[in-house]
């Protein structure tokens, strides 16, 4: 929906259904109720996920022309993409593969330009728009410095491809879209400092023409991300700004944030309520802050909660995307805060116009936490929506 300080909307991400067919039924089930909730009298942006076999099928046949009529039926658009998980997303054991196929793979440039001709063809006329994508690749999948490196400059490469191919749709069909690269912990870039670092000292290098580069290549700012590696988002935002590197858009999620107390069992107790968000299917990697400031960082939850029993760490934050609207678990919080710092920076001066909740954990939450689908993606749009018209 369209507000003051941009485009809200809802990742399609939620959903179960690799193929078109199966995601187009559950869109058509759910949009309607949705738009009746939230935006009955204008139109309700969606940010669609296609897989990658979603995406071949939606140019197969007619399915494009249909979906077309659809969105123009219901009141819908389309503005922003999730081109991050290439395959299953649902129902099965993700994890470290959300990354794969990596940007030093043709497969994940054929996607992506692929994603970018759909979005050209649905974009609204005025205006641009915005595909996310991963961090170049997945830092534990190259151990060696040498051939991380070799993976960087590989996958950067890559990345002015698609650039490239961005710049040929603008020329021929008038419609800006930019890739919108998504730093997440252990990622090749997970920090807003090794994103400026990477932008300025490799990518704007290796695509030779810094007016290509800033005109197709943004940030993608994942509130959730950022917030757990206890980011400073104003110094950050102002920073890309000063610099000129875009951010495309805001991915509005929360992650789980935890005082752990010096003394047991009270700190037992905390930790028994993180253990129940250890599940088997996506990444929650944790980094953990100690009394003097150091980081420790986890590949996933159970890892950090085996290394528990460090009395000097006082606070976890992990990757898992819990209900924005929930601050306070009990004896375990959210990183909502992050969120509302963020929201009243775009307020105060928007620096995006793509503004898009992405909590896909629904099926995969606490017990206690979980909600009828639809029910909850309203409360969610609904909280940023009082939030940014305050």
């Amino acid at each position: 929906m369209k507000l003051n300080s941009g485009h809200l909307t809802f990742c399609t991400n939620i959903y179960a259904g690799e193929n078109w067919e199966t995601h187009f039924a559950v869109l058509k089930d759910s949009f309607p109720k949705l738009k009746a909730e939230l935006s009955p009298d204008s139109p309700l942006g969606i940010g669609l996920r296609l897989s990658n076999l979603a995406s071949i099928e939606l140019l197969e046949q007619n399915h494009l022309t249909v979906f077309k009529q659809w969105l123009q039926d219901e009141g819908g658009y389309v503005f922003t993409m999730n081109g991050f998980p290439y395959g299953g997303f649902h129902h099965t054991r993700v994890k470290d593969q959300v990354h794969a196929p990596d940007w030093t793979t043709d497969d994940r440039v054929t996607y992506t330009l692929r994603l970018a001709n759909i979005l050209s063809q649905l974009l609204p006329d005025d205006m641009d728009g915005g595909i996310s994508t991963s961090p170049l690749s997945y830092k534990p999948w190259f151990t060696d410095a040498g051939a991380r490196e070799n993976a960087t400059n590989k996958a950067t490469a890559n990345i002015v491809k698609v650039a490239k191919g961005l710049q040929e749709i603008q020329e021929q069909r008038g419609k800006l879209i930019h890739l919108d690269i998504e730093p997440e912990p252990d990622g090749f870039l997970e920090s807003g400092p090794e994103f400026i670092h990477w932008y300025e000292n490799v990518l704007l290098p290796a695509g030779n023409n810094e007016t290509l580069i800033k005109n197709h290549i943004y940030l993608c700012y994942d509130v959730c991300h950022f917030a757990i590696g206890y980011e400073p988002h104003t110094a950050i935002i102002n920073e890309l700004r000063q610099k000129g590197i875009k951010i495309g858009k805001i991915q509005i999620s929360a992650a789980l944030k935890a005082k752990l107390p010096a003394s047991m069992p009270e700190r037992t107790a905390v930790l028994e309520q993180l253990s129940r968000f250890d599940e088997p299917t996506y990444l929650h990697q944790v980094i953990a802050r100690k009394n003097n400031g150091t980081l420790l960082r986890y590949p996933d939850l159970a890892e950090a909660l085996a290394a528990a029993g460090d009395l000097s760490v006082e606070e976890w934050r992990a990757h898992f995307h819990v209900p924005i609207f929930v601050e306070d678990m009990g004896l375990i919080q959210s990183t909502q805060s992050d969120i509302a710092e963020v929201l009243n920076l775009q307020k105060e001066s928007p620096f995006t116009a793509h503004l898009e909740v992405e909590t896909y954990t629904w099926e995969v939450l606490p017990t206690a936490l979980k909600a009828p689908l639809n029910d909850s993606i309203i409360r969610e749009l609904a909280w940023v929506k009082t939030l940014l018209e305050q």
